[in-house]
């Protein structure tokens, strides 16, 4: 069955097409938080360098500097894809690349919710909260202004679709 055969069995799925064009990229963290993330890996590394040199990070087989080598090397992969993550709206979903591809189709939006600390948005990235039907719940980044806008748009139009 195509999505029109399997839509026209139920209730018509929510639609939405952001103002801008047919879809809105950004990135999903501000530079000022990327910068915070780069400070906090690159001091800790630091840090740890400096223990090392001190000697006092040794231990017995398994020592504090293999455990603190695992705990930096996750923070280095998260940094990672803190400086690439990237957030885009269309008509098809919402999408953001992380360790692994975050995608949420339109037509299985139940509920979103935008958090933000407005003022505060360098140090609490901005993000949203979308649920499907079934109840699944993904979490969205973004720092740009106009992909804040779309989803506050969105958000405003999931509640009066769902209202109807």
């Amino acid at each position: 069955m195509s999505d029109t055969a399997v839509e026209a069995l139920g209730p018509e799925p929510f639609r939405f097409t952001p103002q801008a064009g047919p879809s809105i990229e950004g990135p999903a963290f501000s530079r000022t938080f990327k910068l915070l993330a780069t400070a906090i890996v690159f001091g800790m590394g630091g840090w740890m360098g400096v223990l090392w040199l001190s000697g006092k990070a040794t231990g017995g087989a398994v020592s504090i500097f293999s455990w603190f080598l695992a705990a930096l090397a996750m923070l280095a992969c998260f940094w990672w894809w803190i400086l690439r993550s990237r957030t885009r709206i269309d008509a098809d979903g919402l999408h953001q690349s992380w360790v692994w591809q975050k995608h949420m189709a339109m037509r299985e939006l139940a509920h979103v919710r935008l958090v933000r600390v407005r003022g505060l948005e360098w140090l609490v990235a901005p993000r949203l909260y979308a649920r499907t039907l079934a109840g699944k719940l993904i979490v969205f980044y973004a720092a740009d202004p106009a992909l804040l806008r779309e989803f506050e748009r969105l958000a405003g139009e999931l509640a009066a679709f769902h209202r109807r």
